[in-house]
């Protein structure tokens, strides 16, 4: 059954035990209370990373402006079904962006890290910010590199780790520079990651993952909380497309 949007204070979420199914065409995740940003909140100016788009540059952007399509990505770092999808989809829409026909428009979320208890969500985002600094492609390599990383129980705050996530991004050629290794470790971004996870709320999507094209939901996930498969994603992508 389709969970409307709930109010900023109410939670409907199920931590992975349990999923829940939220508005029609987005499938099953991880839904969404409106409160505000995972973990301790800066009060420095935000500083924000290149190659962003929006308000205070918090929409991350990945693939070609001169796209004839824009897709919009929901996302939750520590959320396992974001994982799913990255997993089984996450090549697939890089492959379209990268071939010139979609535009990927992420929005990042933290709201896992206050029900899950931690800072993962937000540490992660700010040193996503990190690698996006240096060039589009690393960011998407490292957000890749991340979803494999995740534990699968999702109580356990492996990025909340500074020494974690520097390990991860050594698995991505090129990443470890000194203006990013510095950048984690000194948390540069971490007051813009509040500032995205913030924007977050400004949507009306209520849980991740979640994907949108030409102002319509994509299936991601079936009625068992599984990515669906390539070409049907890719079939929905290609008829949002068609209409405009």
């Amino acid at each position: 059954m389709p969970v409307d949007k709930i109010s900023r204070r109410a939670l409907v979420i199920g931590a992975a035990a349990t999923a829940l199914a939220l508005t029609a065409g987005v499938g099953i995740g991880l839904a969404a209370d409106g409160d505000s940003a995972g973990g301790a909140p800066q009060t420095a100016k935000p500083v924000v990373p290149a190659n962003t788009t929006g308000k205070d540059g918090t929409v991350i952007t990945y693939g070609k402006a001169s796209a004839p399509l824009t897709v919009g990505v929901y996302e939750d770092m520590r959320c396992p079904y974001c994982a799913s999808f990255e997993r089984d989809l996450g090549a697939t829409l890089t492959s379209l962006a990268d071939s010139g026909k979609v535009r990927v428009e992420f929005h990042m979320a933290t709201f896992l890290d206050k029900r899950l208890q931690g800072k993962g969500s937000r540490t992660a985002l700010g040193a996503l910010g990190a690698a996006l600094n240096e060039s589009p492609a690393l960011f998407k390599q490292f957000h890749t590199a991340l979803y494999d990383a995740q534990p699968k129980d999702e109580t356990t705050d492996t990025f909340g780790s500074t020494s974690d996530l520097l390990e991860i991004a050594g698995k991505v050629p090129g990443l470890r520079t000194h203006a990013f290794n510095k950048a984690v470790k000194e948390g540069t971004y971490l007051a813009w990651a509040d500032k995205v996870g913030e924007a977050f709320y400004d949507s009306d999507v209520t849980g991740t993952p979640a994907v949108r094209a030409g102002g319509r939901d994509v299936t991601v996930l079936d009625d068992h909380g599984k990515p669906v498969d390539a070409r049907k994603f890719t079939e929905e992508i290609e008829a949002a497309a068609a209409r405009r």
